[in-house]
């Protein structure tokens, strides 16, 4: 007998929070009927289990504790990830406007990795994070007056 709708999302959000689209996209892959997919969904969203703006947030928090990903990078996998818009707004309206100081850790670290690294490949490293290009080109300017610590600065 096949499980319900309602109980499979159920499942899926005791495993990790998910967003409404990413859950119906998920059941839909399951062959599930559109019609018992939006009515599970509406329901558990009435009891406080399934909330994108909530879960938007709560996705921001987590990686930020992390310090290794950038405004762009957390936005792009909000989207990704099937949050829509305005809670990806909300989230990410949270975040200070400046991330130069995990820009700067997440270069760090980058550099301890590949101590014969050039500086194109770490501003690379770091737009592919998702840190703001204001912050990978102070980072990339403070390694070039700090001498860059055996970083080339040729590519």
């Amino acid at each position: 007998m096949k499980v319900s709708a309602e109980d499979k999302a159920a499942a899926l959000l005791g495993i990790r929070p998910h967003f409404r689209r990413e859950l119906a996209q998920k059941l839909a892959a399951r062959e599930y009927e559109s019609e018992e997919i939006e009515a599970a969904l509406d329901h558990l969203a009435s009891l406080g289990y399934l909330d994108d703006e909530r879960t938007a947030r709560e996705f921001v928090t987590a990686r930020q504790a992390r310090k290794t990903e950038g405004f762009l990078r957390l936005k792009l996998e909000l989207e990704r990830r099937g949050a829509p818009p305005e809670a990806v707004a909300s989230a990410l309206a949270e975040l200070p406007d400046d991330d130069l100081a995990p820009c700067q850790e997440a270069a760090e670290a980058w550099r301890r990795a590949h101590p014969k690294g050039n500086v194109a490949s770490l501003a690379r490293h770091l737009a592919r994070k998702g840190f703001r290009q204001r912050s990978i080109v102070e980072v990339c300017r403070s390694l070039s007056s700090t001498g860059g610590a055996e970083l080339d600065f040729e590519d």
